[in-house]
This record gives C-alpha cells, sequence and structure tokens, in this order.
C-alpha cells in the first residue's frame, strides 16, 4: 500500500508539471463580485471562480517562504471577497506556530510538521480538536551567492556542509574549485549567511545537509541554527538582502526571493548525471518521491532529501497551513474555510509557478481541500 501511495504521489506530482498556459491571476481587473449565492449565504465570484462565504478579519503568520505566494493570494481573494480582510505576518515558521498556540492567530504557516508535543499543546486551543498540517505552498529552497566573476557554480551537499560549518572559508578553495572546473574563482573570504529566527527554511535545509551528507554535517536538523561561524539575518527577505550586498556572501531562501533580487543559485551535484538547477519543475521531481506520513486528517510529508532521480532538485520544502480540526474561531470560521478551498485550488496553485513555487501535486491538493471542508 505504501509502494502504490508513493507511485500515486509521484505521478500526481509529474501531472503538476504538465500543466502549462497563462498565468491565472483569478479576481484580477474585475470588481464584479456578482455571482450566484447559495442557501449558506456563499457568493461565487463570476469573474474568479473564487466562492467567497463568511466575513471578518484572519489573522495569521508564521512562515516567510510563503511570504509572496500569501500576497499574491491575499491579493486576489480579497479582490473578490469584500467581507474578508486577511493579514498575514511572515515573522517565520517558529513565531507562527507559537502565536497559534497562544490563541493569538486563525491560521500559522510553517515549513516543517508540527512537533508532536506542539499538537499536544494545541488541544488546549482547539477544544475537541487538535492542530494539523496542510500542504499548501511547495518549492525550491535556492542556495543564492554573490560572488564577483562567477555566475555558473556548482557545489554538492559535502560542500556545502563544510562551507555552511566554517570549514571552508575561501571562494577559491580546492574542494570548490574541483567541482567548478574552469571558473575563475577569486581569492575572495567566504560570507555565510544564516537564520538568525527560528526558521522552517533552516529545518529543511539543514534536513537535506543530514540526509545527503551525513558524515560531513554532524548537527541535529531543526528551526533554530547550530552550526558554529557565519553571520546571521531575520527571515527570508534579511538573508537575502545580505547576499545581494555583501561580496563573496552566500545564504539560503526561496526560490522566490533569488528571482525577486536577481541573485545567482547554485545548481547542485547530487550524483545524477549532470548538475541540478534550482526551479519549480526541479523541485516538483524531487517533491514526487514525497510520502505522507502523517495520520488521520493531518497531511505531513516526508520529503526525499537525497534523491538522485535525474533533474531532480532535492532542496525543497513544503510550506503548511495549520489549523484546528474542530475549536476553530466561530465568527471566521466560514471564511478560512474559503479562504483555504481558494489558495488549494488549481487556479491558486497555478500561479505560483511565475512566482518560482512548485504548484502542490493534484492528489495532494484534492485531499487538503476534502480536509478543509472538514473543519469545525
Amino acid at each position: 500500500m505504501k509502494l502504490q501511495r508513493k507511485n500515486r504521489l509521484r505521478a500526481a506530482a509529474l501531472g503538476a508539471l504538465a500543466v502549462s498556459g497563462a498565468l491565472v491571476l483569478t479576481a484580477c481587473g474585475s470588481d464584479d463580485n456578482s455571482g450566484s449565492t447559495g442557501g449558506t449565504g456563499s457568493k461565487t465570484s463570476a469573474a474568479s471562480n473564487i466562492k467567497c462565504d463568511g466575513k471578518g478579519q484572519l489573522l495569521a503568520s508564521g512562515s516567510s517562504a510563503q511570504k509572496n505566494a500569501m500576497d499574491l493570494w491575499v491579493k486576489n481573494y480579497t479582490a473578490a471577497c469584500k467581507d474578508v480582510q486577511i493579514n498575514y505576518k511572515p515573522n517565520g515558521s517558529g513565531a507562527g506556530i507559537q502565536e497559534l498556540l497562544q490563541g493569538k492567530t486563525t491560521f500559522a504557516g510553517s515549513d516543517s510538521a508540527l512537533k508532536p508535543e506542539e499538537v499536544v499543546a494545541s488541544k488546549k486551543v482547539f477544544k475537541g480538536g487538535q492542530a494539523i498540517d496542510l500542504p499548501m505552498v511547495g518549492g525550491p529552497i535556492a542556495v543564492g551567492y554573490n560572488v564577483p566573476g562567477v555566475s555558473n557554480l556548482v557545489l554538492d551537499a559535502d560542500t556545502l556542509g563544510k562551507i555552511f560549518d566554517s570549514k571552508i572559508t575561501n571562494w577559491n578553495d580546492p574542494a570548490i574549485a574541483a567541482l567548478n572546473k574552469g571558473a575563475k574563482l577569486p581569492d575572495l573570504k567566504i560570507q555565510a549567511f544564516h537564520r538568525s529566527d527560528d526558521s522552517g527554511t533552516t529545518d529543511n535545509f539543514t534536513k537535506y545537509l543530514k540526509a545527503a551528507a551525513p558524515s560531513t554535517w554532524p548537527y541535529a536538523s531543526g528551526k533554530k541554527w547550530e552550526a558554529k561561524g557565519g553571520q546571521s539575518a531575520d527571515g527570508s527577505s534579511g538573508v537575502s538582502s545580505q547576499v545581494k550586498q555583501t561580496s563573496g556572501s552566500i545564504s539560503y531562501f526561496e526560490l522566490s526571493y533569488a528571482t525577486a533580487s536577481s541573485i545567482n543559485t547554485v545548481k547542485l551535484d547530487t550524483g545524477a548525471s549532470a548538475p541540478v538547477e534550482a526551479t519549480a519543475d526541479n523541485a516538483s521531481k524531487a517533491i514526487a518521491e514525497a510520502k505522507i506520513v502523517g495520520t488521520g486528517s493531518d497531511l505531513a510529508l516526508q520529503l526525499a532529501y537525497n534523491t538522485k532521480a535525474e533533474g531532480a532538485y532535492p532542496l525543497a520544502l513544503v510550506t503548511y497551513e495549520i489549523v484546528g480540526t474542530k475549536g476553530n474561531k466561530a465568527d471566521t470560521l466560514a471564511a478560512l474555510k474559503s479562504y483555504l478551498s481558494y489558495i488549494s485550488s488549481s487556479d491558486a496553485q497555478t500561479a505560483l509557478k511565475q512566482l518560482g513555487y512548485a504548484p502542490l501535486p493534484s492528489e495532494i491538493a484534492a485531499k487538503v481541500q476534502s480536509t478543509v471542508k472538514t473543519l469545525s
């Protein structure tokens, strides 16, 4: 059964890669909210196919990895659904989960699944239920760099681990030169930046290093950075800004930040026949290797960080929206379900590709939508 499920997931993800066509910007360019109203008072925008329901303000916080996706979704959804306001604060996965467990927000964004102790704590907030993980945003974690004269850089997990553990400190190090024959690597000190906040991106980055370079990376994976040395900055915007302005720098952040700031990104030597570039399609090939490991209505995924599949970019993440199965705030429940239904729709997912994200495999998206309908 596990093999069948994995094969179905692989096929669904590869199917998502075949999606092509114009970017779907739902509700864009129209303020026409006319549509049919059902018996529950919900309204579907004829221009956008967004089913509006409920009203009020949805407060949420967490993952900065999904900020650019959330900005687009909020813009499109609130253009169609005038009675709902959405305030998403990209303060990092750790902070987002903490605020949700304190009852301050409606949902949280996290680039790593809930820990068992967090699920237990959530039962105090969601009376009669508990928090669950709903995968919503997929995509590559780019390794961005700023090295004068170098625009095509290849690294592997072993070399990356040594760079971020301060074992390789100069750009013309023999280990880097061996992976980049013919490149003019400068005699320049490496400035490695990591996240200062508790970060799901850090969790995924260190899981990749642990899985793909176990003999090199001695630290446990997690949201908090443990390696020695280096410099730090807050959020994906912080580390990407440092790379943009600092000669000799390198860091990890979502591809959308590299794209927005025109930052060069590393190609990964995974052991496949050719180094793999950080792209949405290549990340989807790696996400195709993922397995659903959550139980019940929880849809947490286990990613294949050490895959050697051709063209698969293994340094990927999936951001979860974390909500309660039961005990959600009654005054915003309808709006919450409406918004989550929209962002897991094919329209919303397809729109992400232009931003450098990978649409969810259709099988996973369908399970997310079915689960959203059961929230109470």
